[in-house]
């Protein structure tokens, strides 16, 4: 059991990257950490409950939400981190491809939220945050996404209307709108070609986006935010 008052926040797709910069992130808040992703090992923080598990799959979201409680007893945050990023041609997409984006980006953030969101008003407030792109609100030709568009921008309506439901009822719901950032997802030889996507001639940082998602933690009269950290994508270009 953590410690009495510490707070708890649950973050998926955890084991590499963003997840786990968030993962650190929260430990550093004094949080204690549900850590979920399909290859996840496990931690020897006591303060951090790592889950195994597909998140595409609600009894994945199940298990997480009840290892926690298990666990902290609690869950005061809930970050959609978990996603799945397939660029072609609308044409050329197939129902694999299909299945795997809806799957992760909207299955995944569907159960896991209905839960962590219910025991959230049974304790009297928490906070919901979607990692999204800024693709939804800034198409580019050289980055043919519509299955981004599809699911993503989904969450971001779903995380307005998630903090207006909710706002009178101390639940918080927000979304981190994120240009290309570099993780493990992308080779070192495509990287010259990702930073040229940003008006500022860089690809993000792990910490770029991480801070995001501390700054809107750290925010309590901020609600249905879609946080921009994009390098001005969402500006032009």
């Amino acid at each position: 059991m953590s410690i009495p008052g510490m707070k708890v926040a649950v973050v998926t797709g955890a084991s590499q990257g963003i997840g786990a910069g968030l993962v650190d992130a929260y430990r550093k808040l004094g949080y204690a950490v549900v850590a979920t992703s399909r290859s996840i090992a496990a931690s020897d923080d006591p303060n951090v409950l790592t889950v195994r598990g597909d998140i595409a799959d609600p009894a994945t979201a199940e298990r997480v939400v009840a290892a926690g409680l298990e666990r902290f007893g609690r869950i005061d945050t809930l970050v959609n981190n978990a996603g799945v990023f397939v660029a072609k041609p609308f044409t050329e997409y197939t129902q694999e491809d299909y299945d795997a984006v809806t799957g992760v980006n909207l299955g995944g953030f569907f159960r896991i939220t209905q839960l962590a969101v219910e025991q959230m008003l049974g304790q009297g407030g928490g906070h919901v945050v979607q990692v999204t792109t800024s693709l939804v609100d800034h198409a580019n030709s050289a980055v043919p996404s519509a299955l981004a568009s599809l699911t993503k921008g989904g969450l971001q309506s779903a995380t307005k209307a998630l903090a207006i439901e909710y706002a009178g009822r101390g639940v918080r719901s927000n979304a981190v709108a994120l240009g290309i950032i570099r993780t493990p997802m992308h080779q070192e030889e495509f990287h010259e070609t990702l930073a040229a996507l940003h008006p500022v001639g860089r690809m993000g940082e792990v910490s770029d986006a991480v801070d995001a998602v501390v700054y809107l933690e750290n925010a309590p009269f901020v609600t249905g935010e879609i946080l921009h950290v994009d390098g001005g994508q969402s500006a032009g270009h």
